[in-house]
């Protein structure tokens, strides 16, 4: 069994916990999750964040509300099981693992044959405990494969935060950084803010100074200077979502660093689980883009840093097309021909 490298979320005696992302860096808080409501509020208000973790979190959440219900009557169950499921895809509209795994917990009520509303609810918790399970495991093959593509004195810039923090406990993009740095190799990463939220300051630098993985926090909009001076060899980001034709969502400024990157002649990768691949999605203009409240942006740590009225746009996510995209780092291998490869 693969050890998470953060203790990101756990379901333990029918509870589920996570770390409470939004109080990091001061504060390493736990808070239990008691009902679909709580996972629903978690996710929204990024308590819980990152694509591969909300879907463990909302899969988790599934078999919470089929725990809650008292009903033997198993039609009566069903609805209400599905109901929630269908509460807590309304969550987040961007992230591709969230509806993925709800289908899954999904298809376990559609197959459950003649069997009894008590051995359902331990079919629903077995799923979900599966679905944790396959993520830390796949995060692991990632971090495997993308090490092959760190060389000893590289520096790499990241975005956003794809570590342990979200996914079961062990990333994406920063997964090859820690399998990079049990293989004993030598490099660096510079960390982008990742405004407005600042998940690369709060969360990545987190994680990278607890692996004890050097690094260097930017703003974000260095990124491309440090390009021109030759002080960035790689990109690697996560993502959200990606289209059939290789187009990827990710957190918002990655389109940005990738068309930088192209410029610059500095190879840009995407390491994401195969569950992240929407397939039914022809291309990135098909992936709804979430926009979150402009207090992101008039505020930062509660205090406003601009006029409390300001008029705001807030795209919480944008898309890099496929033709940017160097390759993708997979549980499967890395893939390196974006546009027209990949089938579902």
């Amino acid at each position: 069994m693969i050890k998470p490298i953060i203790k990101t979320l756990w379901w333990e005696k029918e509870r589920l916990y996570i770390i409470d992302q939004r109080q990091l860096p001061d504060t390493e808080k736990i808070i239990e999750l008691k009902n679909t409501r709580d996972v629903w509020k978690a996710i929204r208000n990024l308590s819980i964040r990152g694509a591969p973790a909300i879907g463990c979190v909302a899969a988790y959440g599934a078999a919470l509300s089929s725990l809650k219900i008292k009903t033997k009557d198993k039609k009566r169950f069903t609805e209400t099981v599905n109901k929630d499921i269908g509460y807590l895809q309304t969550a987040r509209p961007t992230a591709y693992n969230l509806f993925y795994t709800l289908a899954r917990m999904k298809k376990i009520l559609e197959d459950s044959g003649g069997v009894s509303v008590a051995e359902l609810k331990q079919r629903l918790v077995k799923e979900a405990q599966a679905i944790y399970d396959e993520d830390i495991e796949c995060s692991y093959k990632i971090g495997k494969n993308g090490a092959a593509l760190v060389r000893d004195g590289m520096n790499i810039l990241t975005h956003c935060n794809a570590g342990a923090l979200a996914t079961s406990g062990y990333g994406t993009a920063l997964a090859v950084f820690f399998a990079a740095k049990v293989e004993r190799k030598r490099f660096h990463v510079f960390v982008d803010e990742t405004r407005p939220v600042l998940q690369g300051a709060r969360l990545t630098a987190w994680e990278l100074k607890k692996t004890k993985i050097p690094y260097t926090l930017i703003c974000d909009n260095m990124a491309g200077y440090l390009m021109k001076q030759g002080k960035i060899d790689m990109v690697i980001t996560g993502a959200d979502r990606i289209a059939k034709n290789g187009d990827t969502a990710n957190k918002i400024g990655t389109y940005s660093l990738a068309v930088l990157a192209k410029h610059q002649k500095v190879d840009f990768y995407i390491a994401a689980p195969y569950s992240t691949f929407d397939f039914s999605i022809k291309d990135g203009s098909f992936i709804p883009i979430e926009e979150r409240d402009g207090d992101e942006v008039r505020k930062m740590q509660g205090k406003l840093i601009a006029p409390s009225d300001a008029p705001v746009y807030n795209p919480s996510f944008d898309i890099t097309p496929a033709r940017f995209i160097k390759g993708f780092i997979t549980e499967n291998g890395i893939i390196k021909r974006p546009g027209g490869w990949l089938r579902g």
